[in-house]
């Protein structure tokens, strides 16, 4: 029976024991429950497909390859490791969305059909929501609110653009949906919905405020969650349909360059983290738009060393917050004093994020960077050399040093729980093996892996780039240039939606209360006219009150028959 469920099935399933289960047994099953899935996924061998006929639409529910394989490992040990970090949750809620929103995720990923993909996708965003609205806070609620009517609102774009695909090709199938000309301009209605979609999801510019909106105002443990698999999921969407879209290869690299000046300037350190997210997904669009087998195994393997780091980020940024009770870079410094471990594992995120030799990003990004280089796109190369000094710079540098080390704020909070500790640490050690053995993760990218990520040229290219960046930075702060960190909220394009928007309705709301109201003084005033007239002619000394003879009467009559017949024989 068990080879007919979705990989991530289990996730949904089991996350309803949570109900009934209570302290330890709790926390047992929140650690046991992502194991499982994980073995159930190891039953299945690349190639299987389960598929069946429902009411005439031909489903496949399964579809175990290569590629979906990648997102299947990853994530089910990314759910491992923010299991092991959110023990400390006690809240029911939060645990049973968490992992039906990871099981809704993996069985996104194995989906076959577009059908499947839809059901999934549109669970995963009303499950993930309430790792938002668990923080119980009002900021945290209007947050979700909007991640909500986003994230509904790209799956009722997706179902649009499914049911406009099937009517013009009658195919379900979750395929190659662009041409093989990899253009967007002769694709048809239905693949353009969905491609709008799959950019809603992958925070596409001016598509991607929802990112840096919620997350940062999920719960300590929530965020790490969201960070995974929202974003990871679009990735491997765009993968599987979109390979070698052109204009995904221009997006991704507006997506890497962007996010660098707004994350220099924000104060929030989930924030910060979240616009490096953004940051580092433009890598994978550009190595999903480029489309040869090179940069695709970049995006593969990007995705999957990145899950890994992230969550190590916002792992060391959510003990800091536990602890602390803020994540304001103004507000921090000084921390490693007494959070020295934390203050490591951070580190190493860092490094990785930063691509340093030795650590996971280097022999992930240098994938992607050798393809656009093969495949001689040299500004999008210089493109992605400039955001990887940018995501240095915010992520590898500002996050350790403005919340470790900087100024010192006085505060002296306890090292995080040994639970927490335990999964950064695990964390950290896999960000490491993979930079320093690549190995087993080329042995599982969706094509086969003839690559030196540790040649000569790479490592002192990057090397050179990670020192210039450290001396730019070292030298802005101390002349003062660098933006100091501010009491602030910044907004970009989210201003739109979050100012724009509600003084528009602000200001329609009063034009049309004032509206109302003359209207309303209009029709009083027109009332008391009529009211006049009718009482002047029918009121006790009106007009049509008084006594008229008979015979007046018969003259009126007889003139009304006589105008009546003139204008009979003239018209």
């Amino acid at each position: 029976m068990l080879e007919h469920l979705p990989p991530g099935s289990l996730l949904i399933l089991g996350s309803l024991f949570f109900i009934i289960l209570r302290g330890r047994a709790q926390k047992v099953w929140l650690i046991v429950l992502p194991i499982v899935s994980a073995i159930h996924l190891l039953t299945f061998s690349a190639g299987t497909v389960v598929s069946f006929n429902l009411f005439g639409y031909e489903l496949a529910p399964i579809r175990i390859d290569r590629l979906s394989l990648v997102w299947g490992y990853i994530f089910h040990i990314s759910a491992l490791l923010s299991a092991i970090f959110a023990l400390h949750v006690n809240d029911r809620t939060e645990h049973i969305a968490a992992m039906m929103y990871v099981g809704s995720a993996l069985s996104a990923v194995f989906a076959g059909d577009l059908i499947t993909l839809f059901v999934f996708w549109e669970l995963t965003a009303v499950t993930s929501v309430f790792l938002i609205w668990a923080r119980r806070t009002e900021t945290a609620y209007r947050a979700g609110m909007r991640y909500l009517v986003i994230q509904v609102g790209s799956g009722v774009l997706l179902l649009a653009g499914i049911i406009l695909h099937y009517h013009a090709t009658g195919s379900l199938a979750f395929d190659q949906l662009i041409g093989a000309d990899g253009r967007l301009a002769t694709a048809g209605p239905g693949v353009l919905l969905i491609f709008l979609a799959f950019g809603i999801k992958a925070a596409f510019p001016l598509l991607h405020n929802w990112l840096q909106d919620a997350y940062p105002e999920a719960t300590v443990s929530g965020t790490v969650f969201l960070s995974a698999f929202t974003t990871k999921l679009a990735i491997y969407a765009l993968a599987r349909g979109f390979a070698g879209t052109e204009i995904l290869v221009w997006i991704g690299a507006i997506m890497t360059a962007f996010p660098i000046f707004y994350a220099v300037i924000e104060n929030d350190l989930r924030r910060v983290l979240a616009y490096s997210l953004n940051n580092q997904l433009g890598f994978m669009v550009v190595g999903i738009g480029i489309g040869s087998a090179l940069s695709l195994n970049g995006t593969a393997a990007h995705a999957f060393a990145h899950i890994l780091y992230k969550a190590l980020l916002f792992m060391s940024m959510g003990a800091v917050l536990y602890r602390t009770g803020t994540i304001k870079g103004s507000e921090l410094g000084g921390l490693y004093k007494t959070m020295p471990w934390t203050a490591v594992f951070c580190s190493v995120g860092a490094a990785s994020i930063s691509a340093f030799p030795l650590f996971s990003g280097f022999v992930s990004k240098s994938l992607i960077m050798s393809a656009a280089a093969g495949e001689h796109r040299i500004a999008i190369w210089l493109i992605l050399l400039f955001a990887s000094a940018g995501v240095f710079h915010h992520s590898g540098i500002k996050i350790p040093f403005f919340a470790f080390f900087a100024h010192d704020s006085g505060r002296r909070p306890k090292e995080a729980p040994p639970h927490m500790l335990l999964s950064m640490g695990i964390t950290a050690a896999l960000c490491i093996l993979i930079g320093i053995f690549p190995g087993p993760l080329y042995r599982i990218l969706p094509f086969p892996v003839d690559y030196n990520a540790y040649a000569g040229g790479h490592v002192l290219t990057q090397m050179q780039l990670l020192v210039l960046s450290a001396l730019a930075f070292t030298v802005l702060k101390l002349t003062g240039i660098y933006p100091p960190e501010l009491r602030s909220t910044n907004l970009d394009s989210d201003w739109a939606y979050r100012r724009l928007l509600p003084s528009v309705v602000r200001v329609c709301l009063t034009v049309g209360s004032q509206a109302r109201a003359e209207l309303t003084a209009a029709a009083r005033s027109a009332g008391r006219w009529i009211y006049g007239l009718v009482f002047r002619l029918h009121g006790p000394e009106g007009v049509f009150a008084r006594t008229w003879s008979t015979g007046s009467i018969a003259i009126w009559a007889v003139l009304g028959l006589g105008l009546y017949l003139l204008l009979y024989f003239l018209l």
